[in-house]
């Protein structure tokens, strides 16, 4: 009896050989995830640190190992050092508050005592305080010294990742998408080569443009709070850095915050000199100057969709979710793309103007 007259049982029996190749396949591509899987922060942000270098690297790449080490560290270290230290900072102070509740409470309520709330406001704000702390704060400060420790390890570990990763990823990374290529059989390599256009375009508008402004307003934003006395900037500079790369957010919701406690602290004055100088000096050049040079990488994606990945993936994942989700995001659109024959945005506009 020939292979092709067998029944889908005896089929199976002669290939037993082929599938059990498979599972044991399957099966250690898991193991291997499982491995992994704590490092999913270190990877994944080095894999985003990778796309928002690429640009530098790619005037650079005459000098492949040189050129990707530079591109690391002119742009990937003061992200890593921003966030790194920022969140750190976070995280030191959500300590202090667990291990000081009853100073932080009454701080609170020192504070609400201040600003002068009106007085059917001001029992009702205490009582929330006071069942808030009461309730969640003991919750939080229940993991312990040793996780809290273990964190910050796991965390500082990420970030080495992360460098790494993206130092090999603009060294070697074109290997690595050739060697991909090449697995795919002759009559699809062109679809495939159409996909990772649209993937491309789509991820330049949602990590470069966006990364390249948020590090800009970041780093001016460091400056500013240093000279208007802020406590705790590396957190602020963090919070607007988490704030500006997020589509239909800014850093402005953090300046409206900061100008808000400013004025209960210091008056109507103080509030407004701040709130002028900061979006003068952090949201002015960034506006002019890089938003244009950016419009060229716009993804093409409504801003809506791009939040909600951001924000869902960060209540999912953490920090991987947080950029991993964006990237899925981005791969679904791509495909939708090409099964419908959109061209690529930066082709389409090339052929219109030689017409």
């Amino acid at each position: 009896m020939q292979l092709g007259q067998l029944d889908g049982i005896s089929v199976l029996i002669s290939s037993r050989l082929k599938i059990a190749v498979v599972l044991i396949i399957i099966l250690l591509s898991l193991i291997l995830a499982s491995i992994f899987l704590p490092l999913a922060d270190g990877i994944v942000l080095g894999l985003v640190l990778a796309y928002i270098a690429r640009p530098i690297y790619l005037k650079l790449h005459r000098y492949q190992r040189l050129g990707a080490l530079l591109a690391t560290l002119i742009i990937v270290m003061p992200v890593v050092l921003i966030i790194g230290s920022g969140i750190f900072e976070i995280t030191r102070l959500m300590s202090w508050i667990f291990e000081n509740q009853g100073l932080f409470i009454n701080n609170l309520f020192d504070f609400i005592a201040s600003v002068d709330v009106p007085p059917q406001y001001n029992e009702p704000i205490r009582q929330f305080i006071w069942d808030t702390s009461t309730s969640i704060l003991p919750l939080l400060s229940g993991f312990g010294l040793l996780s809290y420790a273990k964190s910050i390890l796991m965390f500082i570990l990420n970030l080495v990742i992360s460098v790494l990763v993206c130092y090999f990823l603009l060294a070697d990374g074109y290997k690595v998408y050739k060697n991909i290529v090449s697995f795919m059989p002759v009559d699809n390599r062109p679809w495939v080569a159409e996909y990772i256009k649209h993937l491309d375009l789509i991820l330049k508008g949602v990590f470069i443009g966006n990364a390249y402004a948020a590090l800009f307003v970041s780093v001016t934003s460091l400056i500013v709070f240093y000279l208007f006395g802020f406590s705790h900037i590396l957190a602020l500079a963090t919070l607007i850095f988490i704030a500006s790369i997020v589509p239909l957010f800014a850093g402005y919701t953090v300046l409206i915050a900061l100008a808000i406690i400013r004025y209960f602290q210091m008056g109507l004055e103080s509030a407004l000199l701040f709130f002028i100088v900061a979006s003068i000096v952090i949201y002015l050049p960034p506006e002019f100057i890089l938003r244009p040079y950016l419009a060229s990488m716009h993804s093409r994606v409504h801003p809506l969709l791009i939040m909600l990945s951001f924000l869902g993936g960060a209540f999912v994942g953490g920090i991987s979710g947080f950029f991993l989700a964006p990237i899925i995001l981005a791969c679904l659109i791509s495909a939708y793309r090409v099964h419908m024959g959109t061209p690529v945005y930066g082709e389409t506009k090339k052929t219109d103007t030689s017409a």
